[in-house]
């Protein structure tokens, strides 16, 4: 069992997103030339998520976006925020996020629609947002001009380490202090 675990962690630890169980058994199937039980697959996935979730390790085996992938854990979040702000000068801008949230929310979405709630242009924003891969062209609008329809992409589940969109905060989420514009008067 321990060489399955080898190897399982190994594909996990290469890939550059989530691997699906069934990508680990179509891996080891043609790697080993037989027919893998998914049950030995589950329960060596079982056993290294046990293994890494253990104090010993500062990252572990996260299931997200219906997969497996090896992550840092939160307590190790500080120092590896100094390392990415040393690396990455480009964040999103706040446009960017703020039409990152309207697609995520009401997808999918045309431009148009994204602009009357923002309140202004969002063309720089949406080519950010495609250029990062984090939102995708879902299609087109049976609205005249038949505009774009924008959605958010596989990517933007990974990215913000949700298993689907229903992992979305909800406005009751958040407290009401959190959904307040501007300053209260007392």
């Amino acid at each position: 069992m321990n060489f399955l675990q080898n190897h399982i962690e190994a594909l996990i630890f290469c890939s550059s997103a989530p691997m699906k169980i069934d990508e680990i058994h179509s891996c080891l199937n043609e790697m080993l030339e037989t027919e893998i039980p998914l049950s030995d697959i589950s329960n060596s996935l079982q056993t290294l998520l046990d293994k890494y979730s253990s104090d010993d390790f500062s990252f572990q085996i996260y299931h997200i976006a219906d997969g497996y992938q090896f992550l840092s854990k939160p307590a190790y979040q500080a120092s590896i925020q100094v390392l990415l702000k040393q690396k990455s000068k480009k964040r999103l801008s706040t446009a960017a996020l703020e039409t990152l949230s309207i697609i995520a929310y009401k997808q999918p979405v045309t431009k148009t629609e994204i602009e009357q709630v923002r309140g202004v242009s969002c063309d720089y924003a949406l080519q950010k947002l495609l250029d990062k891969e984090l939102i995708v062209i879902k299609g087109k609008s049976d609205a005249v001009g038949r505009p774009l329809l924008y959605g958010t992409s596989q990517k933007f589940i990974e990215y913000f380490g949700l298993n689907s969109l229903k992992d979305l905060p909800q406005p009751k989420d958040f407290a009401a202090s959190d959904n307040e514009i501007g300053q209260t008067s007392e």
